[in-house]
């Protein structure tokens, strides 16, 4: 019989809109008109009012959690999922420790079921790790996120975050703000429901292909990594792309691995959020096993159809209880390193 007592959100957001993040700016920077990364279109993503929650404070968290079921929920930004596009470095450094210590002072020392993944302002790695080890030592964060920008997460100017992130046993995640961002793509779609099916999955495979082919996993094997909010689906298929293309060029241009791309995840350290309702979720822990799939609501966006995609999940009869229970909480714990606390 499913515990309830287990469930656990892999991935949902709170709105760190100017208003809540201005108060925790040092100045300069909390003089300044926007606080962060806008979108650059006019797609009205909440159809009118109509989907998701523009208001997602603590009690509104508490109740979604109780609504749920849930024992636990791991947070990250909506408006700082942009980050990664601020191009001033210290005033990027600046708005993260901001965003981080307001998430600890307003969900964090509320209700210890409030899990937080820390931003990191990428544009400044160094810096990123010391604001990894600060958000991780003293406000209790499960590791760091890094958000969607112009780069390519695999690039060794990016291994003092992941050096740091394995000496403290803790987790990166990949979020990306679901945009076809960098690509004429994102300005040739007409709507929002042609640009936002190819946003996630889109810049996940991009950053994960880069990251295995440039060694990350095989120069920091203890280091745990999520890619978040783009489904599963496309884990298998880029996967084999990679495992024929490893087998005729790795030698040359992956120099790095030690054996072909799918094996590191076999290895159990990358893990893939999932959809509830993704037909080929069970191909997939087929493929791969039950045990580096999560369960995330993204609550409150638009998108989020929460607790429902819960119950969904957890009603499939094409994955064992095992499997259910592993997706719906117990993958969490070991990504995040809960099952340690």
């Amino acid at each position: 019989m499913l515990d309830s007592s287990g469930f656990i959100d892999a991935d949902g957001h709170v709105r760190d809109d100017d208003e809540n993040i201005r108060p925790y700016l040092d100045a300069p920077f909390n003089r300044r008109a926007s606080l962060g990364m806008t979108s650059n279109d006019s797609f009205d993503r909440h159809m009118g009012g109509t989907l998701g929650s523009f208001r997602a404070d603590a009690e509104v968290w508490l109740d979604a959690l109780e609504r749920g079921g849930l024992s636990m929920a791991v947070l990250y930004p909506t408006i700082g999922l942009r980050n990664g596009h601020i191009r001033e470095p210290d005033f990027a450094v600046a708005r993260c420790r901001a965003y981080n210590t307001w998430l600890y002072e307003e969900y964090l020392r509320v209700d210890k079921r409030f899990k937080g993944g820390a931003l990191l302002p990428v544009q400044d790695p160094k810096e990123a790790a010391i604001e990894l080890r600060r958000a991780v030592t003293e406000l209790g964060m499960v590791g760091g996120m890094l958000p969607e920008g112009p780069y390519l997460y695999g690039d060794s100017d990016f291994d003092p975050i992941y050096e740091e992130a394995q000496r403290l046993d803790r987790t990166i995640t990949i979020h990306e703000g679901g945009n076809v961002w960098d690509s004429l793509f994102h300005h040739l779609f007409p709507s929002l429901i042609q640009t936002h099916t190819l946003g996630h999955p889109f810049a996940q495979m991009r950053h994960f292909t880069n990251i295995i082919f440039s060694g990350v996993p095989a120069r920091f094997p203890r280091l745990r990594m999520a890619f978040l909010e783009a489904g599963c689906g496309w884990v298998p298929f880029i996967l084999d792309r990679m495992d024929e293309r490893y087998r005729l060029r790795g030698a040359v241009e992956a120099p790095l691995l030690t054996k072909k791309p799918s094996d590191y995840v076999r290895d159990g350290n990358l893990y893939f959020s999932c959809e509830a309702g993704e037909s080929l979720l069970p191909a997939a822990v087929g493929l791969f096993g039950g045990d580096i799939f999560l369960y995330a609501s993204d609550f409150p966006h638009w998108d989020a159809d929460y607790p429902r995609n819960l119950h969904e999940l957890l009603e499939r009869s094409d994955l064992t209880e095992e499997q259910r229970v592993n997706i719906a909480g117990a993958n969490a714990l070991r990504l995040y390193g809960l099952a340690k606390d």
